[in-house]
């Protein structure tokens, strides 16, 4: 799928770490070590001066790149990987990508 932008709620682990995901009416718990990173993002565009000190959220998004499965009757093969943002000064989270998931390799056919 591609990129977009959609509030998602998120549980989080005391240290900030997801840990489980309510969207489109579904739940779904973390099922794999997630992996932070941080982007700039294009403050000039949004905003008309940037305080000084004001840079971690601001200037940056914390992204997070999270494998989960549904709740209820969930499988190995029902894994999604998203990416998600939280912005900092509010704590809000947004769901920004679904990874389209990883088709196994066919086996050529032998004669």
């Amino acid at each position: 799928m591609g990129m977009f932008s959609e509030p998602v709620d998120v549980v989080c682990t005391p240290t900030g770490q997801p840990l489980e995901l309510n969207w489109a009416g579904s739940h779904y718990t973390v099922c794999a070590e997630p992996v932070r990173w941080y982007e700039r993002r294009q403050w000039w565009a949004e905003e008309s001066r940037a305080p000084l000190g004001s840079g971690p959220g601001l200037v940056d998004h914390e992204i997070w790149r999270i494998q989960v499965r549904a709740s209820a009757g969930a499988s190995p093969e029902g894994a999604l990987t998203l990416d998600l943002s939280r912005h900092l000064g509010s704590g809000r989270w947004r769901l920004l990508k679904i990874h389209d998931a990883l088709q196994p390799r066919r086996q050529p056919k032998t004669a």
